[in-house]
Parts: structure tokens; sequence; C-alpha cells
């Protein structure tokens, strides 16, 4: 063990690795389309006047963000007339940033907030905080493309304050596994969770990397809570039974995947420190082959393959179609966006608007592509019917992990390509996103609001989590899990809570 330990704390990898973080792109961009030469090379939001300056907080995931005089960034404001101020943040940083901000009220001009569960933000928006696009959105064509099921699934009091950062719905964060690793301890693709608890620990014990060495862990721990969600068939804390939405902390599958998880814990399949790693220490340790299943999207899951793959060409993370438990078989259904922007109604009217046709012009084909591939023949080469990512494009951190973050395009195929990704891979991750649509379980929660979850959510939740992760760790008994559940029951602020959600999901299905 305490040589697994001190692996992990050794797990920052070489510089050299950081270089093959190449972008992920639009899988109709995949085909190798490229702009015409006599296209609209000024773009949709293109006008005459002096340029409109903008301010943007948003999130980052490249190893390094944009720099202020990027030529992504220049080009962008050439073809909108604009002056752009970008304001970067990493996955570690940018929920507390984004916290600070609101709670200061010194916001940009557009801002990203992570999620719908984002408490101030959704107050703010109640309280007139910020811009009501909905009667706005029609006059932007590739806006008012986006999916109405997504776009549905962000409205606040029935009207569309927020603008997803548009995503598949599936293809999302699931469990991916190392192939050759069940290769190399004689085991199949497991679809069951006894099935997937065995392949957990022969990663443990069976030596899966053929180094000789104790040296290897089952699963990295990142999104532990989606184990639980598998023995709930449930995709998060809501799902639906008889119409109604029950929370499935107080159902029998959240105690079974708590007990699972200890067992993991307990067998050395989790890594001990799992509670407190951070997202980039996840990624690094399935890079480093030192971990067989982790989470991440179809695609994204291959930079930890290119990762691997520096230690050992075999290494391949494949994307698990479902998981099976005794509720039935499931895979999380993504919600459609990662990350949503707001713009605050302190900024005028005309500018607002010109807000939404930058975004509109990044959201075509167009824009898009300037987005996640840059400048042809600098950032990226047509091989092989895919767009190539050039060194260049490393250096100027030109990426849908940078500034695909800020503009989106709906692509139901987005999370099965990344660029350098061999092409039969592509062609297998297009089977699995398809494949997934048949156990896909949504989120029932997006959208729903509860004044009494605004108020106190974050403090049960937080009460809630702490004790999830001490029974994980064994520091508590699974019976103190059932002494919260009885303490919830009584409780009746968390009972209105729930009764609160259930009639926003009912207004919700009425359309209100």
């Amino acid at each position: 063990m305490k040589e697994k330990e001190k692996l992990l704390k050794s797990k920052s990898l070489p510089a050299s690795l950081a270089l093959v973080m190449v972008t992920s792109v639009l899988s109709a961009c995949a085909g190798g389309t490229t702009p015409s030469p006599g296209g609209s090379s000024k773009g949709a939001a293109a006008d005459n006047g002096k340029p409109t300056e903008i301010s943007i907080f948003t999130e980052f995931s490249t190893p390094e963000p944009p720099a202020a005089d990027n030529p992504v960034t220049k080009e962008f404001e050439k073809r909108t007339n604009t002056k752009l101020n970008i304001t970067w943040a990493s996955p570690n940083a940018w929920e507390e940033k984004q916290n600070v901000m609101l709670a200061s009220g010194d916001l940009p001009d557009l801002m990203k907030i992570k999620d719908m569960k984002q408490t101030q933000a959704i107050n703010m928006i109640k309280q007139g905080a910020f811009w009501d696009l909905t009667p706005y959105l029609k006059d932007y064509k590739n806006l008012s493309a986006y999916p109405k099921e997504i776009m549905d699934s962000v409205k606040v009091n029935g009207k569309q304050y927020i603008l997803p950062s548009v995503r598949p719905l599936h293809g999302s964060s699931f469990f991916n596994i190392r192939q050759d690793w069940l290769d190399n301890v004689g085991l199949p693709m497991p679809h069951t969770m006894d099935e997937l608890y065995t392949a957990l620990k022969a990663f443990v014990e069976k030596d899966p990397d053929k180094n000789g060495k104790n040296d290897t862990y089952g699963y990295n721990g990142k999104n532990w809570e989606k184990v639980i969600d598998i023995f709930n068939h449930s995709n998060g804390k809501w799902k639906e039974m008889d119409g109604k939405i029950v929370d499935t902390d107080l159902e029998p599958g959240t105690r079974e995947g708590l007990v699972y998880l200890n067992k993991m814990y307990k067998d050395k399949i989790l890594p001990e420190d799992f509670a407190v790693m951070k997202t980039t220490d996840f990624e690094n340790m399935a890079k480093a082959g030192k971990v067989g299943v982790q989470m991440d999207t179809t695609e994204g899951v291959f930079r930890a393959t290119e990762g691997a793959r520096k230690l050992d060409p075999k290494a391949d993370f494949v994307a698990m179609t479902y998981l099976e438990s005794s509720a039935g078989k499931m895979v999380h259904t993504g919600s459609g966006f990662a990350g949503l922007y707001l713009i605050p109604k302190k900024v005028p009217e005309e500018k607002m608007k010109k807000i939404l046709a930058l975004m509109d012009y990044g959201a075509s084909e167009e824009g898009f592509e300037l987005a996640c591939y840059g400048l042809p023949d600098v950032h990226f080469k047509v091989v092989d019917g895919f767009k190539t990512a050039t060194e260049q494009a490393v250096k100027d951190s030109v990426s849908q992990s940078s500034f695909g973050k800020i503009f989106a395009r709906y692509d139901p195929y987005l999370w099965a390509y990344r660029v350098g990704m061999p092409k039969a891979m592509f062609e297998r991750n297009k089977k699995i996103v398809d494949e997934r649509g048949k156990y896909g379980v949504a989120d029932v929660s997006i959208g729903l609001l509860s004044d009494t979850d605004l108020k106190m959510g974050p403090d049960y939740k937080k009460k809630i989590d702490d004790l999830k992760v001490k029974i994980i760790m064994g520091k508590e008994p699974i019976e103190a899990w059932d002494a919260m559940v009885k303490s919830l029951k009584a409780d009746a602020n968390y009972m209105k809570m729930i009764d609160e959600f259930n009639k926003s999901y009912q207004d919700k299905k009425a359309g209100k």
C-alpha cells in the first residue's frame, strides 16, 4: 500500500504528456469540412462600428489557458467586431471563483456558472439580476436551433434566462475501463455490478499492467456518487416513480451503493485519498497507468488513453455502454450542457444583443470550427478525413477544452471524436453513443426549484455527503446511514423540500 501511495504522490506527468492534450472537435467537422474560401469570413455578428468590448468569465481544461493575445481570440474579435476580455478559471478553481464573483456582485458581461444547482445564481435570476433572453433568442439562427429538450431543462420560472453551453445527450461521463487490462487478467467486459467488482479486484491483485509490482488501483473514485446511482437506477439524487419524483437518499439503493463502495475501499480498489483528490489528480492517475476504471466522457477519456500509451502502447480505455444492478440496466444520459451562461441585467440591451450575436456566431459551423480547431494550416491540418491538431494548436491552447467552453454547436457525436483519435476508435465510440440511447436515464431534477432547497439544500447536501464519505472510508458504520435516513424522514423542512420539488416537477410537466 505504501508503494501505491508513493506512486500517487508522484503522479505528476512528464511535460511531454501535456503536448498530447490536443483538441476535441465536432464529429461533423471530423469529416474534414473546412470553411469555404468564399464563406462568411467576417461571421454573422460582424458590423462596421466600433468594436464592442465584452468581458467573459469561463473555464478551461487545457494544460494552460489561452493567452490574451491568442490568435483565435484575435480572429473571433476580427470576425465579430468585438474586443474580448476573457477570464479563464481552471476546473479546480471554477466553482470557487464563480461563487466569489456572484457574492461580490462584480460580474462580467457574460458569466458561466457550473450548473442549475448554483443556489446564489438561481436566487439572483429570480430577483431579476440577469436578462430574460426568451424574446430575443428567436432572432439568432444557431442559438435558436439548440434542442428544445435542453433549452427547456434550463428554464427558470418558464423563462430562458440561461444560455446552455450545449452538449450531446449521450456519450457523457460514465465509467471507462482498460480493455487491455481486462485482456491481461482474462476477464470479459463487465456488465453487472458483480462482474465489475470482480474486474476491479483483479486490477488490484493480478498485476494487470504486468510490471511485477503491486502498484495499481481498480477505480480512481472520480464521481463515486454515480456508483450509487446504478443501484438506484437514477441519474443523481432524484428519480421519477409513479408520476412523482423521489429522493433516492431515502431509497434502499443508496444504502446498497454505500456498502458496495465501502467494500471497494476495504479491498483497496479505491485510493485512500480519493475523497480529497482534484479533477486533474484523477486524470493524471489514469494517464500514469495506475488505475483500470475512471469516469469521463466517451471522447474525453482519450486524453487518459493517450497519456497511458506513453508508458504502454496497448493502453486502451473503453467507454462502457451500461451497468446493471438489481434495479436494472442503465447509463447516465447527459444534461445536454456543460455549464450555463448568464448576462447581467446591468449590461445595456444593445450590448446584450451583441453578446448573443457573438455566441450565435460561435454556434455556427464556421465559428465552432474556429473555436475547436483554430486557424487552418496553423492549428490544424486535414489528414485521412480528420482534422489533426498541430503543435501550434497545443501551444496556443486551441481546443474544445478552452474556446469550445465558450462557443458550442449541438452535435450528437460530439463526444465520440477527439483529434488524434484513430478512425476505428471514433467509429467504436459512435456505436457506443448510439447503444447508450437504449439504456439512458435522464436527470429529472434539472430545472426544478425548491425555495427550501435554495435556503437549506447546501447544508443538507454537505451533511449527507460527509456521512457517505465516512461510511465509504469505514469511519462510520452503515447503521449511521440508517439513522440519517430516519432523521431526514422526521425533518419537517426536509420533507417540505421534497414536496416543493414535486410541485415544481408537476408544474414543469404542465409547461408552467
